[in-house]
């Protein structure tokens, strides 16, 4: 995403597509494996990453997924970055997108309209009730692409088509921490209150992002989302009591 410089093919064998090896400035190596928003490609993105990490390359600081590309920071004063291309190139030749799949994560969502602040809006421009807009969306397994933006904050995809609008024209300037949202083909979490664009739904009580917890952020790309939709009071319940959600379980309280 967004890397520009030298490219490569990788070497023929297991994925046949083909990967481009992008410089990123002279710290960073990107790994690209496509144009588009696909889950075949991301599984193929964190398969990489788990063979990185796995390998324990000199100079290799950390292996961030992202969309469609792999970005591979580097100390170059351990590492080249033709060291770097020479050493991960073999990695791509049996590399399989199934070698393992991420957790299941159930988070309990409120839906009122004193949270979901475009709930209503959304409903009308997508024809639909309120009602049905909520069914759609909890019905829906999200996979967690990648996350940025915000510590914590994950871009996840697979939201139906009839709920797929552009972002709103102008921008909230505070979105509230644990706002859930869409826009475009993709449901997001607001780790922390922040401006934003997206149209909100709803929101969840549980923290995404805690630097008290380790790790800090509680989804990962290759994570799978699911919203269990929640009353007003049952959600004040959880945010006042801070809802004991086990990152390694994905168990909802």
């Amino acid at each position: 995403m967004g890397a520009s410089g030298a490219e490569g093919a990788a070497p023929s064998g297991g994925w046949e597509g083909g990967a481009r090896f992008l410089a990123s400035g002279d710290t960073a190596l990107v790994v690209e494996f496509g144009d588009a928003v696909d889950a075949t490609l991301s599984a193929l993105v964190l398969a990489l990453a788990r063979r990185i990490d796995a390998a324990a390359l000199p100079g290799v600081i950390e292996a961030v997924p992202t969309f469609r590309s792999l970005i591979v920071h580097y100390d170059p004063l351990v590492v080249t970055q033709a060291e770097l291309r020479r050493a991960v190139a073999p990695m791509l030749g049996s590399l399989r997108g199934s070698e393992r799949a991420g957790r299941r994560f159930l988070l309990p969502t409120c839906y009122d309209a004193s949270v979901g602040l475009d709930l209503a809006e959304v409903a009308a421009r997508t024809g639909l009730t309120i009602a049905e807009l909520v069914a759609r969306h909890t019905a829906t397994a999200f996979r967690v692409y990648m996350t940025g933006f915000l510590p914590g904050f994950p871009y996840l995809g697979g939201l139906p088509k009839e709920l797929c609008l552009p972002r709103r024209p102008t921008p909230r300037l505070a979105v509230p921490r644990g706002s859930v949202a869409i826009a475009m083909e993709m449901t997001c979490i607001y780790s922390l209150e922040s401006p934003g664009g997206w149209h909100v739904l709803g929101r969840t009580p549980v923290s995404l992002f805690d630097l008290g917890r380790d790790p800090p952020a509680l989804l990962a790309a290759g994570d799978t989302v699911s919203f269990v939709p929640i009353s007003l009071e049952e959600y004040r319940g959880l945010a006042a009591g801070g809802p004991a959600l086990a990152p390694a379980d994905g168990a909802t309280p």
